[in-house]
């Protein structure tokens, strides 16, 4: 009997210890504000120091009989427990808001009395000083999470925004990115705009960021016309060499092979143009068709018939032949004879 009992005792102090180990693990020190000045109200409108406490896992933990101190004489190894515990505040029992669950996070009260409610604290902060605040667990006697607060001004705090256990964790938030009750690293969406505003209120980051746009749009815009004029002048002093001898003769060869290639091409594309028979041909054989057409007009008639009298001495004999009365002299006497039988 007495072995199991014994058994069973040591199992549960294994059990005990497994479950300790796992809470240091998860219990966290989180966001600490030592000057108060206009941030987290309590419960009779006061602004007191406090110590946001996390629970980083996903398991439920309460944290009911914690210790929470700033007094470093209790790293003194020597110092008895009861001493040590009168160096510290008890996180009370009977607050069901101690029972933390995963990703939960509770806010105590500094520089208060525990009269004023389960989570008032009598710790005492110096705001005026560096702060070592610290997390023990029920015992005591075994330190939790620790860290060193600066010196920080109104209504700043000193935040946790990783779990590596170095000082680099942690970081100095302004007064607007305080974030009490809940994780330090938010997600709220912040345009470029209101960052600006938030960070030069007064303006004078746009003032010089102005400025300096128009001096760099001056100093480019004085680099492009001191190249340019550079490039004109150069191809000015270029002109009058081409001029000069002796490579004013060089010059014309060139100009009269540009030339000569520029006819050569025009004759290349009329050659294209007339599938490869010359425009003089055509001309030629246009004139030679309009000369046949002004020569042959002979082939051309009009189609009317004109008769033109002519005077002949045939009427005179007629006359004679024909009526019986005296002959007629003709009036023209070198009319024909007609021959007459005898």
């Amino acid at each position: 009997m007495k072995k199991v009992v014994l058994l069973t005792v040591l199992m549960n102090l294994l059990g005990v210890g497994s479950v300790s180990a796992q809470m240091d693990a998860s219990i966290k020190l989180n966001e600490v504000m030592t000057s108060n000045q206009h941030s987290l109200i309590d419960e009779y409108g006061k602004h007191n120091a406090w110590v946001e406490i996390a629970n980083i896992s996903h398991s439920t933990y309460n944290i009911r009989g914690m210790y929470i101190t700033t007094d470093r004489s209790v790293l003194d190894g020597k110092m008895s427990v009861p001493e040590r515990q009168k160096r510290m505040s008890l996180i009370p029992n009977g607050e069901p808001r101690t029972q933390l669950a995963g990703r939960q996070y509770l806010v105590f009260q500094l520089n208060s009395a525990p009269s004023q409610g389960s989570l008032h604290l009598a710790v005492a902060i110096d705001s005026e000083k560096p702060t070592w605040i610290a997390l023990y667990n029920g015992n005591a006697t075994q330190l939790i999470d620790s860290v060193t607060v600066p010196v920080l001004s109104a209504d700043q705090s000193y935040a946790r925004v990783a779990n590596n256990g170095t000082a680099a964790d942690w970081q100095v938030k302004s007064a607007d990115r305080v974030t009490p009750g809940i994780s330090n690293i938010t997600t709220v969406s912040e345009s470029k705009v209101e960052k600006f505003k938030r960070e030069d209120p007064h303006g004078i980051g746009m003032s010089v960021m102005a400025m300096g746009i128009v001096f760099l749009c001056l100093a480019l815009l004085w680099l492009f016309f001191t190249a340019f004029g550079l490039l004109m002048r150069h191809i000015g002093t270029a002109k009058k060499v081409a001029h000069k001898q002796p490579i004013k003769p060089i010059t014309r060869t060139v100009e009269k092979t540009a030339e000569l290639s520029h006819k050569t091409g025009n004759i290349l594309q009329d050659g294209l143009k007339t599938r490869g028979i010359d425009r003089e041909v055509y001309m030629a054989v246009i004139c030679m068709a309009l000369r046949q057409y002004f020569n042959d007009v002979h082939d051309v008639e009009s189609g009317v018939i004109t008769i033109k009298p002519r005077e002949t001495g045939w009427d005179d004999e007629y006359s004679q032949m024909t009526h019986f009365h005296e002959p007629i002299t003709p009036s023209v006497h070198t009319a024909p004879r007609i021959p007459t039988q005898s």
